[in-house]
């Protein structure tokens, strides 16, 4: 009997879930029947495309979540946007007017036999619906972690990379529905856009909070996009056309100029004024193609950029004149020729690897002006020792109609002339003065070849200067064919200033530009009331205004109090202290060098007892020579005093004539013929020469002076000392054909050689004496002075 009211007990609980099962179903089938997108968007199935968007737009803004705040919002927002995928695409709309199918991949005809499975498809519960398992929703997909971000990478390579290219980026987490919901849309989107250029990015919310919150992404979805550093967030419903334009609107306006008829020569000859070549794209289509408008913002500080709709009718004129195909994409690229191009691409799938490779070659004109120090940087680089020599041949001219002649037998020179180790540019003297200066070099052709980044550079003028005759182009090419097979052959070296950016806007354009883009953000904020990234600000500006108005309303009420009158005596006390602070406190020169002189005093300290490792580098001069060498010395040694090893002193020679010859001969060591006298010797000129001196190994190494005179080879400051008695008798001669300041002209690169340690070393057995023994003398005479003093004082 037990057994049987159980069994019957099962029966009925059986039943009855068997009842509530079907109930169910049936439910659940009506309610996917139901589900119509013509219904959601509220159009008829005769509605056309452009009353489908009219509703789907004003749907989209009443239902958004970010402006409705009723629980049910988002799920009809993303009712909202199925159902404007399915109309907005023609095929998918056919499709589910015939079988009433809403996934493009089903076949055709099983959405009637398979409902509730479509009904799944397009529905989603919440997480705590049926309390599952706490299982990751969204697990990165293998194709997808390629385009995973981290904080330092988005800092270093995302950042500076968006200069160049927008970058997409979608924020996500793992327990994301609508996430799963806008996937397909992305993986579509990315496909599309990243061939053309777009960099993409992904960033989960719980793995990386520090990325997301530097973004301001606080919750998923999110799609973000980067360019030129600054972040933008999409608010749009996550289509692929919208997204498209999103990354259009990105981009900066006028990066593509619309050429016709009528505007096209003025495009052309503009080439002067902007400095850069001009790229001319011929396409059937009216707008301006994404690819194009990619490949211009990348390049657009090198080439400017023109589109020439084929089928419009304001480019008949254009298109007979360069004899254009009009089946398939055309890019001309123009430089100083504004009738022939220099270079030309027809093709039907015009890809963006092609474009690039084409412009990259086409960057610079034949001969650019020098308008910044990145553009020097890259027309004239640093010598590598692995790579070839880079010369540039750079003309300083005037930016006067009177020179026009003259710089466009350059350009005829240059494009003839035309190598991979030559690079030609052109300054204009007024805008780049300081270069100017430091090449000694008003106007003229100046060969010059890099050698550091702090602008050191070793160069050699053209004689004769430039007018642009054939005179002066052959002895150009003679010059040219000369530094080929010669390296040595630039013998003068200079320190250039950075060049002035003539191309920056100025400050009042660059405020007004930083002022638009923080308003335009404001606006952006208050409009998607992303008030967590408003607080900041909101808070700022209302602290602002209390301290302003607290001011103003203390300064109100408060009593004016005289201010009391000082005494005269006080007040010419403070005038005096303020007039002599403001004597003491001058700025430092710029070039300062301790540079002390080398005396009886301190020649132990600075030479016989000089700590090991350390050097003296002494110049000889004269009461004559003295400012003028010593200016240039300490402009010389500037960037080597930081180091604290080195010392810098300087010797007079009418005071101490005997202590040059003394070393000389100390050095020879009795090579020398005794038949020279200590008078000949001591009339020899050794105004302008450099002693390095290593007082506790004993030794020196010797720059000769620069001399100008017909034999350019005695400039040579690193010759051993044996030559010294062949040339000595000649050296008198020579130091007056040569101006003083230009003595110490090649001292920098003997200074690199002497830190390098490739100088020849002069030993000696000991140092001079006759330093000291003079000290000594000076002081036994103020001796004798002073008891004689003495002496006479007490008789008186």
């Amino acid at each position: 009997m037990r057994v049987w009211r159980t069994s019957r007990q099962s029966g009925k609980c059986a039943a009855f879930l068997a009842i509530f099962m079907l109930i169910l179903s049936a439910q659940l089938v009506k309610t996917a029947s139901e589900y119509d997108p013509y219904n959601v968007l509220g159009v008829s199935r005769s509605a056309s495309q452009a009353e489908i968007k009219r509703a789907y737009k004003r749907l989209a803004r009443e239902w958004h979540p970010d402006k409705n705040k009723d629980p049910s919002a988002e799920d009809m927002f993303i009712k909202i946007s199925k159902s404007y995928e399915i109309l907005s695409n023609e095929e998918r709309r056919s499709n589910f007017d015939r079988f009433g199918q809403m996934d493009e991949n089903q076949p055709f005809g099983q959405s009637q036999h398979h409902g509730f499975r479509s009904f799944h498809n397009s529905f989603y519960f919440d997480e705590s619906f049926f309390h599952f398992p706490r299982y990751p929703l969204l697990s990165v997909d293998f194709s997808d972690s390629k385009y995973m971000l981290r904080l330092a990478q988005f800092n270093n390579e995302v950042l500076p990379d968006s200069h160049k290219r927008p970058y997409l980026i979608k924020v996500t987490s793992e327990w994301c529905f609508a996430c799963i919901h806008i996937e397909p849309v992305w993986k579509e989107t990315v496909q599309e856009l990243e061939p053309l250029g777009v960099g993409i990015g992904i960033v989960d919310l719980g793995f990386d909070r520090a990325l997301a919150k530097q973004l301001g992404a606080y919750r998923a979805p999110s799609i973000i996009g980067v360019v030129n550093g600054r972040v933008t967030f999409f608010h749009q419903a996550v289509v692929r056309e919208h997204l498209r334009q999103f990354v259009d609107d990105l981009l900066p306006q006028k990066l593509v100029m619309k050429i016709t008829d009528d505007n096209y020569m003025a495009f052309l000859e503009n080439w002067h004024v902007e400095n850069k070549p001009r790229l001319l794209l011929f396409d059937q289509v009216p707008i301006v193609p994404l690819l194009y408008k990619l490949t211009a913002f990348a390049f657009r500080d090198y080439v400017r950029f023109g589109f020439v709709d084929q089928g419009g009718t304001g480019s008949t004129r254009l298109l007979r004149q360069y004899n254009i195909n009009t089946y398939a994409p055309t890019m001309l690229l123009f430089k100083e020729d504004t009738v022939k191009p220099v270079d030309v691409i027809q093709a039907r799938g015009m890809k963006r690897q092609i474009m690039d490779e084409f412009v990259s070659n086409n960057k610079f004109l034949q001969v650019p002006r020098l308008v910044s120090q990145q553009l020097f940087d890259e027309l004239c680089p640093v010598k590598q020792f692995h790579r070839r020599r880079k010369y540039c041949v750079l003309l300083i001219t005037g930016d006067d109609p009177a020179y026009l002649p003259a710089n466009k037998a350059f350009l005829d020179f240059a494009s003839a002339n035309s190598k991979d180790v030559l690079r030609f540019a052109y300054v204009y003297q007024r805008q780049q003065q300081p270069l100017c200066q430091a090449l000694l070099q008003n106007q003229g052709v100046v060969i010059l070849e890099r050698r550091s980044q702090a602008g050191k550079v070793l160069y050699r003028s053209v004689s004769g200067g430039w007018n642009g005759s054939e005179e002066d182009k052959y002895h150009l090419h003679e010059q040219l064919e000369l530094l080929q097979k010669d390296p040595t052959y630039l013998t003068s070296d200079a320190t250039l200033p950075e060049l002035n950016n003539e191309m920056a806007p100025i400050f009042i354009i660059r405020w007004m530009n930083a002022a638009y883009d923080y308003v335009l953000q404001i606006y952006d904020d208050l409009l998607y009331s992303n008030w967590r990234e408003m607080m900041p600000i909101l808070s700022l500006i209302f602290s602002a205004l209390f301290i302003v108005f607290g001011t103003v309303i203390i300064q109100a009420f408060s009593k004016p109090q005289k201010p009391k009158p000082k005494p005269k005596e006080q007040t010419r006390t403070e005038d005096d202290a303020s007039s002599r602070a403001s004597t003491s406190s001058r700025p430092p020169k710029k070039d300062f060098v301790e540079v002390t002189e080398l005396t009886g005093i301190t020649y132990t300290s600075n030479l016989v007892k000089l700590r090991p490792g350390h050097i003296n580098v002494v110049l000889v001069l004269t009461n004559a020579s003295k400012s003028a060498l010593l200016r240039k010395f300490a402009k010389e040694v500037f960037s080597f005093s930081g180091s604290q090893t080195l010392h810098f002193s300087f010797l007079n020679a009418d005071k101490h004539r005997h202590w040059m010859p003394s070393l000389l001969r100390l050095a020879c060591d009795g090579a020398q013929s005794q038949s020279h006298s200590d008078d000949e010797e001591e009339s020899s000129n050794y105004m302008g020469y450099v002693l390095a001196l290593n007082g506790h190994k004993k030794y020196f190494c010797l720059f000769r002076p620069v001399f100008t005179g017909d034999d350019g080879s005695d400039s040579s400051s690193d010759t051993s000392f044996s030559s010294d008695s062949r040339r000595k008798s000649r050296s008198k001669s020579r130091a007056t054909s040569i101006e003083v300041h230009h003595k110490l002209d090649r001292l920098g690169l003997w200074m690199e050689r002497l830190m390098e340690g490739t100088l020849p070393r002069i030993h000696v057995p000991a140092w001079p004496t006759r330093l000291m023994m003079a000290c000594k003398l000076k002081l036994l005479h103020c001796l004798q002075m002073f008891c004689f003093c003495g002496i006479a004082g007490s008789f008186t």
